[in-house]
């Protein structure tokens, strides 16, 4: 990043921490003084078609956004928490220019070269965390949307990769993919039924 903006906030937030498969997402946005969007809020409480609305508009209207990902491998290599804020970090690093300041949703930081805060609840109180809740979450549905053209045993498409129903039959029936977080129980627990290596 070569680019200086003074007085500049990013907006940091994740997708994909729970699930037993794919990467987790990270989001940076970075939101200039005219930004209009009335139904912006934390991407769990927007139906689809509106998480898929607002993000057009962030991606239109945002003055930066970035998107970093910590993959599945990674995950199974340090564990979520650091695979998030890999996740996070990379974000940020992301951007064409540089923040002066970041806050990011949760009670920890990435190892940044500017001045963080950890904010509990921020995609409820901070727009540009809000902005990055919706990113996150929709690039990420959309990953696991190609990855269910892939691995179509496991229904990722229905449920994003999520530790339900089906989720944990197909688990049970087909044994982790490649994509799967084999740090996590129910993946490990797959991996010791009888007749599996």
């Amino acid at each position: 990043m070569t680019q200086r903006a003074a007085s500049v906030l990013a907006g940091v937030d994740e997708a994909g921490r729970g699930p037993l498969a794919g990467p987790v997402v990270a989001a940076a946005v970075i939101l200039g003084s005219g930004f209009q969007y009335e139904d912006l809020a934390d991407s769990k409480k927007l139906s689809e078609r509106k998480r898929e609305e607002a993000n057009l508009e962030v991606r239109k209207q945002a003055r930066a956004w970035s998107i970093g990902l910590a993959s599945a491998a990674e995950i199974d290599q340090f564990n979520i928490h650091t695979a998030t804020l890999i996740a996070m970090r990379r974000a940020v690093l992301g951007l064409p220019f540089e923040p002066e300041r970041v806050i990011v949703d949760g009670n920890f930081t990435p190892n940044l070269p500017w001045p963080s805060t950890a904010k509990p609840r921020a995609d409820a109180t901070e727009t540009s965390v809000s902005a990055a809740s919706v990113l996150a979450k929709v690039f990420r549905d959309r990953y696991m949307r190609e990855l269910d053209e892939q691995f179509p045993e496991y229904g990722f498409g229905q449920h994003k990769g999520y530790p339900t129903r089906v989720h944990l039959e197909a688990l049970e029936h087909f044994g982790p993919s490649l994509v799967h977080r084999f740090s996590f129980r129910p993946v490990r627990e797959a991996l010791r039924t009888p007749g599996r290596t």
